[in-house]
């Protein structure tokens, strides 16, 4: 199956106990793409960004077999930017500074060559944006995944519910499911939120890992524990991208499938908090996701004796 990805192409500048960037690559279609490219996946990156985008990057993504043709670049804009300085405990940070830039005028344009994606995941952006993806695309994909956030939550609530009605898997963390829900209990929130249209529902719990909700039945898993957690900027975008390629890549859309696809999504997002940025994510091979699937099942697999 083809992936088709929307969401944001930008820079990133990065604090955290462990030290510092300047600008660098970041982006949730970024994460999300070379994500995707890791488990062979071809996708599609419709996206905006500005003259000051460095031709590097682009290339980065043709030579991943990325589908750049949906990026925009407004010559005289300037790329969204973000900053942020993580707290000692990296579960939480301070928005330092938000450029939107280009991003705010953003009207996604979807090409002839990915108007057949049959996986559709839309990044987190604006309710209203995402909304116009699935009205400028010719058919409806088999299955539409959606990031959201507490903040459209806040000021966009209409058009958020409009649009989550409309969502096969919607994947957000526990914060964000309890204020959607007014649920505290996670279970009681999946179950408000499926009344709200989506099938399935994706609760990230960060380092605790996540849980995966469907026709009354839950899935657990735990995150990978790891030596050295350097940034964690990206690991829900890279979670994403690994859940939905290993979808598209099996070509199956069904509750075993995605509790598979799960355990991907989080062994790729293990990999990028080893690192700042995209730097580490770009380093994986196959074998190196093949090798920390294989911890995954050591650390999940046991026997249980009951007489």
């Amino acid at each position: 199956m083809k992936l088709l990805v929307v969401g944001s192409v930008a820079f990133d500048a990065i604090e955290t106990p462990f030290g510092k960037t300047d600008k660098i690559l970041g982006g949730a279609a970024t994460y999300i793409s070379i994500t995707s490219s890791i488990l062979g996946v071809k996708s599609g990156i419709v996206s905006i960004v500005g003259g000051d985008f460095p031709q590097e990057h682009l290339d980065m993504f043709t030579d991943r077999d990325v589908n750049i043709e949906g990026i925009e670049i407004v010559k005289e804009g300037k790329t969204f930017f973000w900053s942020g300085k993580y707290h000692n405990d990296l579960n939480t940070r301070d928005t330092l500074v938000t450029e939107v830039n280009v991003l705010e005028h953003f009207e996604p344009k979807i090409p002839d060559s990915m108007q057949d994606s049959e996986i559709l995941l839309l990044g987190n952006l604006h309710p209203g944006v995402q909304l116009s993806v699935l009205e400028k695309m010719n058919q409806r994909p088999k299955l539409v995944i959606l990031d959201t956030m507490n903040f459209w939550m806040d000021c966009a609530w209409d058009i958020l519910m409009e649009m989550i009605a409309k969502t096969d898997v919607i994947t957000i963390n526990d914060e964000e499911a309890r204020q959607l829900s007014g649920e505290y209990s996670l279970v009681k929130a999946a179950k408000k939120i499926h009344t709200m249209g989506p099938k399935y529902v994706i609760i990230k719990k960060g380092e605790h890992g996540a849980l995966l909700f469907h026709d009354g039945k839950v899935f657990a898993i735990p995150a990978l524990p790891l030596e050295d957690v350097f940034d964690p900027t990206g690991a829900g975008d890279t979670f994403a991208g690994g859940f939905a390629a290993y979808l598209a890549k099996k070509g199956k859309i069904d509750f075993e499938t995605m509790k598979s696809a799960l355990i991907v999504g989080s062994a790729m997002a293990s990999f990028t908090v080893e690192k700042f940025g995209t730097e580490r994510i770009e380093e994986v091979s196959e074998a190196d996701m093949f090798s920390r699937l294989r911890q995954f099942k050591e650390l999940t697999t046991f026997d249980v004796e009951l007489e």
